[in-house]
């Protein structure tokens, strides 16, 4: 049936679908704010929407607005490393509601794409400031219930995670969405529980990057690959960020710029700025007794 529906129509189709699969509901004055389109052409979209999947939808006459069901199952197909590079990025190709709302992704990743339903579960928990409960395998502990407050997902250069406060340890930490199952969004969560309180996440920290001055004979070739300025790469990232980009990046952390392997091309040489700092076990090579080094 979808064939024999105009383009612009499958457009405004496919926006309903994405609002009920990410956000969980939608308003009707919400599709005739992006599409421009009139009431009554706004209301024979969500007929047909009904009549293509009348299980996906219910109407909340107090709230004005559909809610997702239950049973929703997509009619439309939302592939989910196109769908997170698209919410990284901002991008919308007209199918979706990106740019109506900004989703808490900050970055896009190639590899290990999470199952597409965890993903829309986790942002419908995110964008309608909820808690959820997850069924979660951690390297430790194996399989088990689990009860997070989400506030972003983000990309630590391998494989997406969410960050959320986490009920078990009464702290914030990064969980794997890949290893996350049995979603479901629960009630509102606790003032001490949201991003606010989140202080690695909300903490700044400058890291200055500079050519390995040991393993790197010609610098200006390592300048050019990261745009550095006078010889150093200046950056402001969140500190619960942090150890994944200078793993990412194999950034020598060590004061003593002491890894002399040839894959460290970088050095860390303000590896001070990393005191207080959690999540830094993966930085290469930092240990934060050391002594510093001068060039």
């Amino acid at each position: 049936m979808l064939e024999t529906i105009s383009f612009s129509q499958r457009q405004r189709l496919a926006y309903i679908d994405f609002c009920l699969l990410f956000k969980g509901a939608i308003h009707r004055q919400d599709l005739i704010n992006r599409f421009e389109v009139g009431l009554s052409a706004g209301s024979r979209d969500f007929t047909l929407y009904k009549e293509l999947a009348p299980d996906n939808l219910i109407y909340d006459p107090r709230e004005k607005r559909y809610f997702q069901t239950e049973s929703f199952v997509p009619v439309f197909e939302h592939d989910a490393k196109r769908t997170l590079v698209k919410l990284a990025n901002d991008i919308s190709d007209g199918f979706d509601a990106i740019g109506d709302v900004h989703f808490p992704v900050e970055s896009a990743s190639s590899l290990n794409v999470p199952d597409i339903f965890v993903v829309a579960k986790v942002v419908q928990a995110i964008v309608n400031k909820k808690a959820m409960s997850v069924i979660y395998t951690s390297l430790s502990s194996g399989s088990g219930a689990r009860e997070l407050v989400p506030h972003s997902i983000v990309d630590n250069g391998q494989r997406w995670h969410v960050r959320a406060f986490d009920r078990k340890s009464h702290s914030f930490r990064d969980f794997v969405l890949t290893r996350i199952s049995k979603v479901t969004v629960k009630a509102e969560p606790e003032a001490h529980e949201c991003i606010e309180h989140d202080e690695e996440w909300g903490r700044l920290i400058s890291l200055e990057i500079v050519p390995h001055p040991k393993n790197i004979k010609f610098s200006t070739a390592i300048e050019l690959d990261y745009a550095m300025e006078e010889g150093v790469l200046k950056l402001e990232v969140r500190a619960a960020m942090a150890g994944y980009l200078l793993r990412r990046w194999n950034v020598d952390c060590t004061k003593h710029a002491s890894l002399r392997t040839g894959e460290y091309q970088l050095w860390l040489r303000n590896q001070q700025n990393l005191a207080d700092t959690d999540n830094l076990a993966i930085a290469p090579g930092y240990i934060g007794e050391q002594e510093a080094y001068t060039v």
